[in-house]
């Protein structure tokens, strides 16, 4: 039989790729991936991480993931231990009779008393159902704010409209194996340690972010913990931009060149989001806000609307990954370097012809 950890193995090799590299790129710590690779089931937390870091990597190394998880599966059968009375001791033939006449005397009183029992409770089980089911089916709004939840099948996320006060319902689908939520442009199925951007309307805009950091992949009613924020200001109010407060480029005072992301003739609210891929401080001041700071985790994700610019203060830059989002166009960033503490500005400035650029501004 054919080895998964082998095949994941010789796919990264025959890339040139290392394991530095793509735990980096999809999220996943390099012990796990050296456990998948050789097949060390000891150093995940549960079975669920595995299943679903083994289907990751053998995307990642465009390989068939559900050949890849058949190997899994199938050597987990080959390894489990027969039941004992398999290959126990048989028991003398005289002993057969008695025990058999024994069964039957008891399975009969538990049968009588089964049938009482149920009986009787049936109207308290119903109303227990009806509760359960009750406790289960819930709705929850979703705001500017990151929303974490254990979330069950049939359970409802409502998101905010814009201009009409309404709100968009967005239902959970399934909590087995992946993450599946029903919104008004189709089904998202979102993976076990995947992070997933949605559009809700069908546009080719992400309006918000899915994290899942847990779920099962035998059991549906344990539900799935989720995070989710809202990144789209089509869907959260916001005021416009305002062209006053913008600065000309001449009045940015840095001893560092200006990186300019996005140009346009007009000035709008854009979006960023942050992913860290390690512990970092992150410290954050969009607008005229107050400044807002916060310790992140591995996992974790920072999105905010600015309509003019944000500061950003971050104690490890190697643990972050940026994008931005302005006019439906998406760009990556590199921002400072591994392990180092900085400061940057990410806002709007009109240059002398009048055009008006989206950069990003070291302060020193």
């Amino acid at each position: 039989m054919e080895s998964y950890g082998s095949l994941l193995r010789n796919a990264r090799e025959s890339k040139n790729l290392d394991l530095d590299k793509i735990s980096r790129e999809i999220s996943i710590e390099t012990r796990y991936l050296e456990g998948l690779e050789s097949e060390d089931n000891g150093v995940f937390p549960g079975e669920a991480y595995l299943t679903g870091f083994l289907r990751n990597y053998a995307n990642y190394l465009e390989l068939d993931a559900e050949f890849i998880l058949k190997l899994y599966r199938n050597k987990q059968i080959q390894e489990t231990p027969l039941p004992q009375g398999l290959y126990g001791k048989k028991r003398p033939r005289f002993l057969i009779p008695g025990i058999v006449i024994s069964s039957v005397f008891v399975l009969g009183i538990a049968a009588a008393l089964t049938f009482f029992l149920l009986t009787k409770s049936k109207t308290d089980v119903d109303a227990d159902v009806v509760l359960s089911n009750r406790v289960r089916n819930r709705q929850y709004e979703l705001t500017d704010k990151k929303f974490t939840q254990r979330v069950y099948k049939g359970d409802q996320l409502l998101v905010p409209g814009a201009s009409d006060g309404g709100q968009i319902v967005l239902t959970v689908r399934d909590t087995l194996s992946s993450f599946g939520l029903d919104t008004p442009s189709g089904v998202y199925y979102v993976e076990l340690a995947e992070e997933s951007e949605i559009d809700l309307s069908g546009n080719g805009i992400s309006d918000m972010i899915v994290y899942v950091s847990d779920i099962s992949s035998t059991d549906e009613s344990r539900g799935a913990e989720i995070s989710v924020l809202l990144r789209q200001g089509s869907y959260i109010a916001a005021s416009s931009t305002s062209l006053d407060e913008i600065p000309l480029a001449s009045d940015v005072r840095s001893s560092h060149q200006p990186k300019v992301i996005h140009e346009d003739n007009r000035a709008y609210p854009f979006t960023i989001n942050a992913s860290f891929r390690g512990s970092c401080l992150f410290r954050s001041k969009v607008d005229r806000a107050d400044s807002v700071e916060a310790y992140f985790s591995r996992g974790e994700v920072f999105t905010a609307t600015p309509q003019n610019g944000i500061r950003l203060w971050i104690s490890n830059n190697n643990t972050v990954k940026f994008t931005i989002l302005a006019d439906s166009h998406s760009y990556d960033i590199d921002i400072g370097a591994a392990g180092q503490i900085f400061v940057e500005d990410i806002k709007w400035i009109r240059d002398t012809d009048g055009r008006y650029k989206l950069v990003v501004i070291e302060l020193d």
